[in-house]
C-alpha cells in the first residue's frame, strides 16, 4: 500500500508540472513528452531484444546433449572457452597453432600453482619468438560437463594477455567442427 501511494504521489507531482508546462509553453512541453516518450519506446525495445544483442555482444558456451558444447564466435573473430580449472573458471582462446594447453601466469597463479616456483626448462615458438615454458599438470579440468584429472599444460614466462586451448586438448575431442560463427566440439 506504501508503494502504491508513493507512486500515486510521484504521478500527481509530474502530472501538476506538466500541465502548468502545457498552460506556460505548450511547444517546448510537447517536445519534451515526445523525447520522454521516444526514451520509453527505446528502453522497451532495447529489453525485449536484450537476448539477441547479448549473444552479439556477450556470445556465450552452450552444452547439448552427449558432450556436444557450441561456442559462438566473439565480436573479435576469436572462440574463447569457459573451462573449470581446479575449481576456478579459466577463459581459453582456441588456438588451433598452438600444441598445448598454455596458461598465463596469471591464470596459473589463479588455479592454484606458483609460477615463480615452477621450472621453465622447455621452449616454445610462438609468433612473437620464443618463450619459456613450465610444464604442470592441472589436477582437474572440467569442460562442457566432461571432468580429467591430471592434464598436461604448460605455463608461459612470457607476458600472455590469456590462455591458450591448443590442438594437445581439442584433440581429445572426435569432433571439431569451425564455421565462420560457431565452434562445434564432440566427444
Amino acid at each position: 500500500m506504501a508503494r502504491f501511494g508513493y507512486l500515486a504521489l510521484l504521478l500527481l507531482a509530474v502530472g501538476s508540472y506538466a500541465v502548468a508546462e502545457f498552460r506556460r509553453r505548450p511547444g517546448r512541453a510537447l517536445q519534451q513528452v515526445m523525447v520522454w516518450g521516444f526514451i520509453f519506446v527505446g528502453l522497451i525495445a532495447g529489453f525485449g531484444l536484450w537476448s539477441d544483442i547479448r549473444r552479439e555482444v556477450l556470445p556465450v558456451q552452450s552444452v547439448g546433449a552427449a558432450g556436444r558444447l557450441e561456442v559462438p564466435i566473439a565480436p573479435d573473430g576469436h572462440f574463447y572457452i569457459l573451462a573449470t580449472l581446479n575449481g576456478v573458471g579459466v577463459r581459453f582462446a582456441v588456438d588451433t597453432g598452438a600444441s598445448d594447453i598454455v596458461l598465463s601466469a596469471r591464470d596459473a597463479t589463479r588455479i592454484g600453482l606458483d609460477p615463480a616456483r615452477l621450472s621453465y626448462y622447455q621452449r616454445a615458438q610462438t609468433a612473437n619468438g620464443s618463450v619459456e615454458t613450465a610444464p604442470v599438470l592441472i589436477a582437474t579440468m572440467a569442460l562442457g560437463g566432461i571432468a580429467e584429472r591430471d592434464v598436461p599444460a604448460v605455463v608461459n614466462r612470457g607476458d600472455m594477455e590469456g590462455s591458450l586451448l591448443g590442438m594437445a586438448y581439442l584433440t581429445r575431442f572426435s569432433r571439431v567442427e569451425m564455421t565462420p560463427r560457431l565452434l562445434v566440439l564432440e566427444r
